[in-house]
């Protein structure tokens, strides 16, 4: 099951596999803290000699969602086992959840999150088959919001564009001179060969939020890297990566992994920036990916994955 794929209206929530709101079992009056604000740690600091501070970072705390004023409704004969599955979708777990929901005409949006608490009354709507007055907390310690479809671009490395076809006997060396395109469906005109590439590809955040991609370099290639062209800020490893090989670069949890499962973090060369502040501002930003002189396979690979984030 993917993140949100039983959320089909506005009023819809999704827990994991548990859906709230319109056609369930579940309905609820009030999501608080989905578009709130997050609480935010402040590095403000009070000038000494002046009135006023010096403003400093803004960093988010996690965020609170809860479903607040939640009514449960099953026949008197289910209502236990309606109760169950809720208890069931909002148990502990140790990683978290995709927790989406949709709102308005904006469509759906994703934050990953876990069940800290939950209320379920119990009084005289258990003989009823109507429970009033419960609520679930979630927690999300990433308090950006997502859009629900992850993105992704790739590029190979530079390749110059062969150029015109002379139409060169190879057996002779005689010159036949340019080559035109012939044949059923042709347009003509000049044959230039195979565009060549230039290494470069274009990500676009449409949120108001830093997002933090995922990269993969395949190989063949050798200390591959790619550099963020406004800012700067370059992500290189000095390992060479075999056909089949994937490095692969999580910059929010900060991890660098070969073939999901070695570490390879310590591979980072003196260019290369920590993987956690390699971000995607909002806008489009603009990306090149090189490696080692002579590492030219045209085999070889960047993938970028994201999701447009917002507040």
């Amino acid at each position: 099951m993917t993140a949100g794929d039983l959320v089909t209206r506005p009023g819809h929530v999704q827990y994991g596999e548990l859906l709230l709101g319109p056609g369930t079992p579940y309905r609820f009056k009030t999501l608080t803290g989905w578009e709130d604000l997050p609480p935010l740690d402040s590095g403000t600091v009070a000038r000494s000699d002046a009135h006023g501070a010096f403003p400093g970072r803004l960093l988010a705390q996690a965020r609170t969602v809860t479903v607040e004023d939640l009514i449960i409704r099953a026949p008197r004969a289910e209502i236990g086992a309606v109760v169950g599955a809720l208890g069931d979708g909002t148990a502990p777990v140790e990683d978290e959840l995709p927790l989406v929901a949709w709102l308005d005409e904006r469509g759906p949006l994703l934050v990953y999150a876990r069940a800290t608490r939950r209320l379920i009354p119990t009084s005289l709507g258990y003989r009823l088959g109507t429970i009033t007055g419960g609520a679930v907390e979630f927690v999300a310690t990433d308090p950006r919001r997502y859009e629900l479809a992850e993105r992704s671009t790739s590029a190979r490395l530079p390749i110059a564009e062969p150029g015109l076809d002379w139409g060169t006997d190879a057996g002779t060396g005689v010159d036949d001179g340019l080559d035109w395109r012939t044949g059923p469906g042709a347009e003509g005109g000049l044959i230039f060969g195979e565009p060549g590439s230039t290494g470069a590809l274009s990500v676009g955040n449409s949120g108001k939020a830093h997002s933090h991609p995922v990269i993969e370099f395949r190989g063949p290639v050798e200390r591959p890297s790619l550099t963020n062209l406004a800012s700067g800020d370059v992500l290189e490893y000095d390992l060479p990566l075999a056909a089949g090989d994937v490095l692969t670069i999580d910059t929010r949890a900060g991890t660098v992994l070969l073939n999901g499962t070695a570490s390879r973090l310590d591979r980072a060369t003196s260019r290369s920036v920590p993987e956690q502040t390699y971000v995607l501002a909002p806008g489009i930003t603009d990306f090149t990916f090189r490696a080692a002189p002579g590492s030219t396979d045209p085999a070889a690979s960047v993938t970028v994955r994201w999701r447009s984030a917002y507040w």
